[in-house]
């Protein structure tokens, strides 16, 4: 069973996002402050976590303990870690300068806007990301604003 990882505070959201992990087979691990999962990779790389390793994370950017930029950046430093794909979530909308400033710092492979898309397309978005990473392909970093009205 794929592993995937979750950093997100609103409780709701994830709710949301584990349950769909669950409903698509796939097993969550989760945390609900960047410095807890930044705490997690470290642990990782010391060789203190001997479980599987997630295939993907998914990051909200706004974080108590570490922004989600942090841990983005974080895991792209870890050995074991550096080469799943991440997906950063936001409700803040950023100027098209601050999303390229945002993703380059964070070396994240997409950028995708609260509320959600569909559950359809978030699957579409997020299993590409798994498709390209195990074909050894680099997607281009993008965002989605697919059901936001933004284009």
């Amino acid at each position: 069973m794929p592993i995937w990882m979750a950093v997100e505070d609103e409780e709701n959201i994830h709710d949301v996002i584990l349950g769909i992990f669950e409903v698509w087979g796939i097993a969550g691990i989760s945390f609900v402050d960047g410095a807890e999962a930044i705490s997690w990779i470290d642990a990782v790389d010391a060789g203190n976590v001997v479980a599987e390793m997630p295939e993907l994370a998914i990051i909200d950017i706004r974080l108590p303990g570490a922004s989600g930029v942090e841990v983005s950046a974080r895991l792209r430093k870890s050995e074991r870690l550096c080469r799943i794909p991440i997906v950063l979530i936001t409700a803040y909308r950023f100027t098209p300068q601050d999303e390229i400033d945002v993703m380059a710092q964070a070396q994240a492979d997409r950028l995708i806007y609260k509320p959600l898309p569909a559950i359809n397309d978030l699957r579409k978005i997020l299993s590409g990301l798994t498709h390209d990473k195990e074909n050894g392909h680099r997607r281009k970093k993008s965002r989605d604003n697919i059901g936001t009205g933004q284009g």
